[in-house]
């Protein structure tokens, strides 16, 4: 499938560093602190290990907690309209999958089959404040971030799709882009598309500042003064 909106350059590059390092990188984007369109509290990663999942987010709303009112009909075709609401929009794609039970969610939406079948439409992985299960035998390569683990699908359905979404504190639209690993998840400001790339560069380079020297056996309170001086200037 073809890569859309973001240029290949960046692209690589969020996929190579962690999202504390982007969320660091937005804030010298825009040129002060307090960016906060980032998950809360503790998520649990399906594969810690494996690289940051980056994609424009394809929402949607589940519930599996109680047994759904509507026409099984119904609920089964909004199941096919969801697929079909994944496998459309810019790529790459992640999904944003809010459970309206939180935080009493028992659905394991993300467990063997849907990983299975998210992974083959082509999709990056997923972030979600629900449950993930099947961690033995889920495939590689589709990072799943949950709320929680367990191992019932209990009564899960979709509720609506394409809707924003709150995962855990974060904020979601259709197609925003998302940047997410073991750390949380974040959504990325269209509008520093263009200098993102840049931030994060100048974020690694100004950490290596203090990073060096710091790592080096004669490192001390006299070698720190000075480099700090440096890394504030060089963030700043």
């Amino acid at each position: 499938m073809a890569e859309q909106m973001i240029p290949a350059d960046l692209l690589a590059l969020l996929r190579q560093v962690d999202t504390p390092t982007v969320c660091n990188a937005i804030e010298v984007a825009q040129g002060r602190r307090g960016f906060n369109r980032f998950t809360r509290g503790t998520m649990l990663h399906s594969r810690p290990g494996e690289p940051a999942m980056v994609g424009f987010a394809r929402t949607a709303r589940i519930s599996g907690l109680a047994p759904p009112q509507e026409d099984p009909e119904v609920i089964r075709a909004r199941r096919m309209d969801y697929f079909r609401s994944m496998a459309a929009g810019p790529w790459p794609a992640v999904a944003a999958v809010e459970d309206v039970d939180f935080p009493n969610c028992v659905a394991g939406w993300w467990g063997e089959v849907h990983v299975a079948v998210h992974k083959g439409l082509g999709l990056a992985g997923a972030v979600t404040n629900g449950v993930m299960r099947d961690l033995d035998v889920i495939d590689e390569g589709f990072p799943v971030l949950a709320g929680s683990v367990g191992p019932s699908h209990g009564y899960v359905h979709t509720v609506d799709i394409g809707a924003q979404v709150d995962i855990l504190g974060m904020r979601v639209s259709q197609n925003d882009l998302i940047h997410a690993d073991r750390h949380g998840a974040l959504v990325i400001p269209a509008e520093i598309f263009p200098t993102l790339e840049n931030a994060i560069r100048t974020v690694i380079t100004s950490e290596a500042i203090v990073l060096g020297p710091a790592r080096e056996p004669d490192f001390n309170i006299e070698i720190l003064e000075r480099v700090w001086a440096d890394f504030e200037y060089a963030r700043t």
